[in-house]
């Protein structure tokens, strides 16, 4: 198991667009180690998803993953998801407002997500999907798009809801919980 650190709001890396992975790059010893300590990273840190960025490598690789997660107990489960040059596509106007946190940023707040997304990618084996995503798993997906195209949650969060995690869990977290798992409830996942 290799956890790398993970970066933190100010740093360079985080701002810059991530490069494409080649379809032959996939297979190299250094993706699939790259890969590895994502997943690793991810796990350590009770994180839902992380992108390469986030731990200093600008390519366009992301990991997501949710299965009875205590930082995320409201979201439904994610099975492990490698996405290597993601990309989505919102579906319709529906969307959700969702208050949400993020491995480099210390801060959570509101935001606005698509809830219904056609998503495509390349598996860690070379292999591509297209998959429809809905809801909080959408949310996630878009968050960690996000991160590869050098964008911070707190660009997209209202400023006035910014908070800390601790008074997050103070103030906030009770009636969000009770708001986004009737959310959850009502399309799924």
């Amino acid at each position: 198991m290799t956890v790398r650190p993970i970066l933190s709001i100010g740093h360079p890396t985080l701002r810059v667009r991530a490069t494409e992975v080649t379809r032959e790059d996939i297979a190299t010893p250094a993706i699939q180690g790259l890969i590895d300590d994502l997943i690793d990273t991810m796990r350590h840190a009770n994180g839902s998803g992380i992108a390469a960025n986030q731990i200093g490598e600008p390519v366009r690789i992301m990991v997501m993953e949710v299965d009875r997660n205590p930082r995320y107990p409201y979201k439904p489960p994610i099975p492990l998801t490698v996405a290597v040059n993601p990309r989505f596509e919102p579906l319709d106007d529906e969307t959700v407002t969702i208050n949400e946190g993020c491995l480099s940023v210390p801060l959570r707040g509101e935001l606005v997500r698509s809830v219904n997304l056609r998503v495509s990618y390349t598996d860690r084996h070379g292999a591509y999907h297209e998959r429809f995503l809905r809801g909080l798993t959408a949310g996630t997906y878009q968050h960690e798009c996000d991160h590869l195209d050098g964008v911070l949650v707190v660009d997209r969060i209202d400023s006035r809801t910014l908070s800390t995690w601790e008074q997050f869990d103070r103030y906030h977290r009770d009636a969000f919980v009770r708001r986004i798992t009737k959310f959850v409830a009502e399309v799924g996942s």
